[in-house]
């Protein structure tokens, strides 16, 4: 199999989304039976200067409608950050992940070499396609769903590296 932007992309940020809202039910299921609130864990973070739960996901599913509108050339949808429950988060990695499902092959074909407009360290710069998904898109994607895994484990839900790994 030949590697394409599309293989690189909707299957890997489908696959990890689709783990981290298994490990969210695993979370879910870990307060029920303890008997609290899983929405306790919407604000929880890892330190005090950190973003909480809710930033992680929000920035994950965000990064990847990002890239997978850019790098197609779409317009992305404007997604408000309003989520205040657990349910909410939920949803939140849903609609990211029925986003992914509308992107072939065909509609990222040539995003390697698209003109891609960021703001960069309060700059508008424009990089290829290739090296935003590489150096930007995909190391900022990863990094909200690991942080994310971590706030859930830090605050006792019973995930590990299988669950993140799917």
């Amino acid at each position: 199999m030949a590697i394409s932007i599309y293989s690189v992309t909707v299957p890997v940020l489908t696959r990890q989304l689709a783990a981290l809202a298994r490990i969210l039910d695993k979370a879910e299921a870990y307060a029920t039976e303890r008997k609290f609130n899983p929405d306790v864990y919407v604000e929880a973070r890892l330190a005090p200067d950190m973003h909480p739960l809710k930033f992680q996901i929000q920035s994950a599913s965000d990064h990847a409608k990002f890239i997978v509108a850019r790098l197609s050339g779409k317009t992305a949808p404007a997604w408000p950050d309003e989520e205040k429950s657990f349910a909410d988060l939920k949803a939140r990695v849903q609609k990211a992940l029925d986003y992914l499902k509308g992107f072939t092959e065909a509609d990222l074909a040539g995003g390697a070499e698209r003109d891609v407009a960021q703001r960069i360290g309060g700059k508008d710069v424009t990089i290829k396609g290739d090296v935003y998904l590489l150096n930007r898109a995909l190391p900022n994607f990863w990094f909200h769903v690991t942080t994310a895994y971590d706030i859930l484990r830090h605050n006792g839900a019973p995930v590990g590296k299988g669950d993140f790994l799917a």
